[in-house]
């Protein structure tokens, strides 16, 4: 029998965390619950979850440092929840590195369904990786590797969250061909965001602060369609 994959929810009202681990144990999902943010460091390392559902307002160290301190570590999936709603603490959880971002309160089928499709991104990213020796696309001052996750710019190693890395290598492996954000939406986390297309926006915004343009490529803006990897001298 196949071990139950692990989630880790850290929150620190303890109603809710006892609802979402009852929602996902009925989904033979194994869980632990911690209530702040030094507690969830620590029960990373010794649970070792395969997902993260993490509060952003926590006692003593909140999510986004529990969250940026994960990513250091590890790309293990992180799906933020808050009861904030602003764009800007969406986009802040995003561009740490979290995968997704729920709005409490939450539908729990939801919740079930985008823990299950966010395992199920990470785990075919994972065997993408593994199934062929070298999957890595090479340009001139730019090399994407998806086997190690692994970015060299201009000869220095470009740190990156997982979903910036994979988005890159993406486009990168498909150069002068134009993606929607409702497909990069689909390829790379998924499934729909329910329309939220903000997210490819702010990935790609943080790839053009760490890789500038260069003469022979350029991280390329369709307006009104999407986004395109493009050659300059094909």
């Amino acid at each position: 029998m196949a071990a139950k994959q692990k989630i880790l929810i850290v929150d620190d009202d303890e109603n809710i965390a006892e609802l979402i681990s009852l929602y996902l144990v009925k989904e033979c999902f194994d869980t632990q619950i911690v209530h702040d943010g030094e507690a969830a460091l620590a029960a990373f390392e010794s649970y070792a979850p395969n997902l993260i559902l993490l509060d952003l307002m926590l006692p003593g160290i909140d999510g986004y440092q529990v969250c940026r301190e994960v990513r250091s570590r590890s790309n293990v999936p992180v799906i933020m929840l808050s009861a904030k709603g602003e764009t800007f603490d969406k986009v802040l959880g995003l561009e740490l590195g979290a995968d997704d971002y729920m709005m409490k309160p939450f539908d729990s089928k939801e919740l079930v369904a985008r823990v299950k499709a966010v395992l199920r991104r990470y785990q075919s990213v994972r065997e993408e990786a593994a199934s062929s020796d070298i999957k890595c696309v090479e340009y001139p001052g730019l090399v994407v590797n998806l086997s190690n996750y692994a970015v060299l710019y201009q000869g220095r190693q470009i740190d990156m969250p997982p979903k910036e890395l994979e988005l890159l290598y993406f486009l990168a492996s498909s150069p002068n061909q134009v993606f929607t954000r409702e497909q990069l939406l689909d390829h790379i986390w998924g499934y729909e965001y329910i329309g939220d297309t903000r997210t490819v926006d702010v990935h790609v915004k943080r790839l053009r602060e760490k890789i500038k343009d260069s003469d022979d490529w350029s991280l390329a803006t369709v307006w009104g369609i999407g986004y395109k990897f493009e050659l300059k001298n094909p």
